[in-house]
Order: structure tokens, then C-alpha cells, then sequence
């Protein structure tokens, strides 16, 4: 059995029955600089040679935190279909030519988003924020260029847990772990 192949048939039955906006939406997790764990949400952009790919500002605090310490965690919850995937891996950056794809597939709103802010950063005047993204969203001034500081990140899975909820609390545990390269499957107890 072949973690990948499952990943993608419950991902694409998830989106055909749920409807969901953002199927891909998944928590990101990362060691923080000051050694807490860190999740926040981003969206899958596809699996790839076998990598989950993700994009984003690379000097953002999740870049910061995969250039010192590529180990990752990602997850994913399917209500809809009741099932979880949890994925650790090793983070690893999309090239410059890939990252120019993504950004150009953003939408312009987005676009415009990750050319004028610094994410996570302080902001002295959101309703100044917001009023100079309108003006510049109506000029059509950001096109499809890639800003410097902005990137994405192949994330090579080590391990991958599969899981099917159920209502009696027996659920249908599937961990894969890479040995020797190849994939070796266990059924865990709920």
C-alpha cells in the first residue's frame, strides 16, 4: 500500500463531496526559534514527485523557523469524509522557477498581499493598510512577478498517518514510515 496514492484518492473524494473552498487547507507545524512548536494553517498547492508542496514568504516567521530546523509536521482534517492525515517530513525550498509558477497561479488579491506586507509583522494603522491595498488592487499595479521574499517548500514525507474516524471511538489507524526507501505500513490502535 502506498501512502501517496491513498493521500491523493481521500483528498480528491474529500473535495468531490465536501465542497470545501480550500480542500487543501492543512496546520503547518515548525520548532520555533525560541523552541515552542509552531502551526498555522496554509494551503497545499499539489504533491509533486512525492513531496507536498507549500508556498509562502520565506523570511515570514515559517520561513525562518524551516531555515533553522527542516523538520516539519503537516495535518490535515477531513470533516466531511471523517479522516485525518498527519504528515512529518523534511522541508526542503522549491526552485526559483517553481516559485515563480506558484506566484503567478495566485490570485490578484493575493498577489497584491504578499507584495506590500512583511506577514507577521506589526502594523501601526490596519484601516491605512487595508485603504492602500484597495488603491492598489484598483490600479492593477502588482502583475505576476515574484517578490525576492517570496517562495515555496517541497516537504518530503518520513512518516504518514492515515485515519478514519469513528463514532465508537475505534478508529482505523494507517502509519507509514520510509526505511531503506520504501514504505513500511503498520495499523496503530485508536
Amino acid at each position: 500500500m502506498n501512502p501517496l496514492e491513498l493521500f491523493d484518492r481521500w483528498y480528491q473524494e474529500e473535495n468531490m463531496v465536501s465542497g470545501a473552498t480550500l480542500p487543501g487547507a492543512c496546520c503547518l507545524t515548525t520548532r520555533g526559534l525560541d523552541g515552542f512548536p509552531n502551526g498555522r494553517f496554509v494551503s497545499l498547492k499539489e504533491v509533486k514527485e512525492g513531496s507536498f508542496i507549500i508556498t509562502g514568504p520565506t523570511n515570514a516567521r515559517k520561513g525562518q523557523e524551516i531555515a533553522a530546523d527542516n523538520k516539519v509536521g503537516l495535518t490535515f482534517w477531513w470533516p466531511v469524509t471523517g479522516r485525518q492525515v498527519r504528515i512529518q517530513g523534511i522541508a526542503t525550498p522549491v526552485s526559483a522557477e517553481a516559485a515563480d509558477r506558484y506566484f503567478a497561479e495566485r490570485d490578484e488579491a493575493a498577489r497584491v498581499v504578499s507584495v506590500m506586507c512583511t506577514q507577521g509583522t506589526p502594523v501601526d494603522d490596519y484601516d491605512q493598510m487595508v485603504a492602500r491595498f484597495q488603491q492598489v488592487l484598483e490600479e492593477g499595479a502588482v502583475g505576476k512577478e515574484r517578490p525576492e521574499n517570496w517562495g515555496g517548500y517541497a516537504i518530503a514525507p518520513v512518516r504518514i498517518e492515515l485515519m478514519i474516524f469513528s463514532a465508537t471511538r475505534l478508529h482505523d489507524r494507517n502509519y507509514f514510515e520510509m526505511r531503506d526507501g520504501r514504505w513500511v505500513h503498520q495499523k496503530l490502535q485508536p
